[in-house]
């Protein structure tokens, strides 16, 4: 049976607990691969993360592999095939955008220096702790041995939480909507894609209202995350740890032809989008490799969108690069 190691940040918080139980099941790498989990926190948090090993042996998970805890990035991330880079400093009252993204920044530049040392050669790292995009950007820049196309910043819960939206509104099942891609950054700029997008193989264009679709339906998706803050008392668990296994599986199997995903790559200079920068498109997986889909027409609507979201993602870029050169 084929190993893997996967090593997760933040693995007590609230988004690793709803995590790892899973990756241990094997329905993140699939039923034929041995997993060894490398949980990763910051000192304080190292006795709940006992408690997280002592229920994960407790499940008796029989492709759950060795359980490593540590406060080490080094030692946690030494060997990994895949990184997911779940914890980062939440925003708190008062704080700037800015002074998020410089705190962040010496965190995600400790660990990419530390996935450049120690990490498999080809270890593949998703970014889910927030601002994931640029997080990841930083993570990737100083991470020189690993290939830049081997990083990843989540873009697949707002995926979902679009497609659930477009579902609810034209009262079918959400299995019901396809070609819906997100783009750019993850955070109140992102443009969900509905033009593309397909509801019982038609346009959802040509099902929903587009008015709608120009406003609420776009709105209601860039604030999800903080709807959810103001009416549960706590940000996204579930649902982003869903995403992150989702994520990984899009990036483990095939893509079915002509359809795609929502995930941040370092961009190529596609559709204009300034090269390196960590950007969600619309992409598919063959087996092997990842690409960004090429062709897809952008109207007026959609080029403003997209070209707002860009240029939140180079003002971000600007900020943290001081930190690393």
């Amino acid at each position: 049976m084929k190993k893997m190691k996967v090593a997760v940040t933040g693995a007590a918080g609230q988004i690793g607990y709803s995590l790892v139980f899973r990756i241990a099941s094997g329905e993140m790498l699939g039923p034929d691969v041995c997993v060894d989990l490398s949980l990763i926190e910051i000192p304080q948090a190292l006795g709940a993360a006992r408690g997280v090993v002592m229920e994960l042996q407790d499940g008796a998970f029989p492709l759950l592999g060795e359980i490593c805890i540590t406060d080490n990035s080094e030692e946690g991330f030494k060997g990994a095939d895949w990184a997911l880079l779940v914890g980062s400093v939440p925003r708190k009252a008062g704080m700037e955008r800015g002074d998020l993204l410089k705190i962040n920044g010496g965190i995600f530049v400790e660990q990419g220096r530390a996935l450049d040392k120690v990490a498999g050669k080809d270890c593949k790292i998703v970014v889910v702790g927030n601002p994931c995009n640029t997080n990841a950007f930083i993570a990737k820049s100083v991470c020189k041995r690993i290939p830049e196309d081997n990083f990843f910043a989540m873009t697949l819960l707002d995926q979902n939480r679009a497609a659930a939206q477009l579902a609810l509104k034209a009262g079918v099942g959400v299995g019901e909507v396809s070609r819906l891609a997100v783009w750019g950054n993850h955070s109140a700029t992102q443009y969900p894609d509905f033009y593309h997008a397909r509801i019982n193989g038609r346009p959802a264009v040509e099902v929903l209202d587009e008015q709608w679709l120009q406003t609420s339906f776009i709105e209601t998706v860039q604030k999800r995350g903080a709807a959810i803050i103001e009416t549960r008392g706590k940000s996204s668990a579930a649902s982003a740890a869903n995403a992150v296994i989702g994520t990984v599986k899009n990036l483990s199997f095939p893509t079915p032809d002509e359809e795609f995903f929502s995930v941040a790559v370092s961009s190529d200079g596609s559709y204009g989008i300034e090269s390196g920068l960590m950007f969600s498109f619309p992409v598919h997986f063959d087996g092997k490799r990842t690409r960004i889909v090429q062709g897809l027409d952008l109207n007026a609507f959609a080029e403003e969108k997209i070209r707002r979201t860009t240029e939140e993602l180079i003002a971000e870029k600007r900020i943290v690069q001081e930190i690393f050169g």
